[in-house]
């Protein structure tokens, strides 16, 4: 079996595994987006996943996306005028899933369409300044440390509704919702009440946030729990190894 017939197996095996979760929890599969956490593989094989219909693409580190998006364009930019995507052709949009150090703010900007994960008022400040003066907001997304890891980044859910007035002041971004990441020491119960506790900090934060931060994205779930992040209501996912099987070695 090709690359390009695997991965369109497996594209095709995990929307239906979105969709099967979104109908368990009264949900469509469109309010779910599906973004590919490329890390694993090269740009050629993003190449053929994105050719397979994906077009939401994840990095977890930023010098990853740089060199996978310039890989992208430059191979693009090299194919006969004939075999280039038509207007109608959908865009690849990238997202950035991992920590953005503050020194990297400013070349991931251009790239991105989606930060997942905002995890401090000094990063937000950071994005918030390199994004001035262009005609662009950025939209991110606030990282919560839903797991109590020490290890991880993101706000703790207590510090977040008093940082509110602080992030309204944020001019240049779009603050859309919250990420997080469940416990890997933990089982998928665990999971499951994690991202319930997520949804849950989403909820309260809509009731009571200023009109110009919207809490309405939920950024949870990863190849091995992410029709329990669903039920619990995410809106985007972020799977690698599910859509790779078979093409590179785990």
């Amino acid at each position: 079996m090709t690359t390009q017939r695997k991965l369109i197996e497996n594209l095709a095996a995990v929307r239906g595994q979105i969709a099967e979760a979104a109908h368990r929890s009264g949900r469509t599969p469109d309010e779910i987006t599906l973004v590919a956490v490329t890390k694993y593989v090269t740009a050629d094989i993003v190449q053929q996943l994105v050719a397979a219909g994906c077009h939401d693409l994840g990095e977890s580190r930023p010098q990853e996306l740089w060199a996978k998006a310039e890989a992208i364009q430059k191979s693009a930019a090299l194919q006969p005028t004939t075999n280039k995507p038509n207007a109608g052709t959908q865009p690849i949009r990238w997202h950035l899933v991992g920590h953005l150090q503050r020194n990297k703010v400013s070349r991931t900007l251009p790239l991105v369409s989606l930060i997942h994960s905002a995890d401090s008022l000094r990063l937000l400040n950071a994005i918030n300044q390199a994004a001035a003066g262009s005609n662009r907001r950025i939209p991110v997304l606030i990282e919560i440390n839903i797991s109590g890891d020490a290890a991880k980044h993101g706000f703790q859910p207590d510090e977040m509704e008093p940082a509110l007035p602080n992030m309204t002041v944020f001019s240049s971004l779009e603050i859309r919702g919250l990420m997080g990441i469940a416990s890997r020491a933990g089982d998928l119960a665990q999971a499951r009440r994690e991202f319930a506790r997520l949804r849950e900090l989403r909820d309260q934060l809509r009731r009571v946030a200023p009109p110009n931060l919207q809490f309405h994205e939920l950024s949870m779930g990863m190849s091995g729990d992410f029709e329990a992040a669903i039920e619990q209501g995410a809106t985007l996912v972020r799977i690698g190894a599910a859509l790779f099987q078979g093409v590179i070695e785990q």
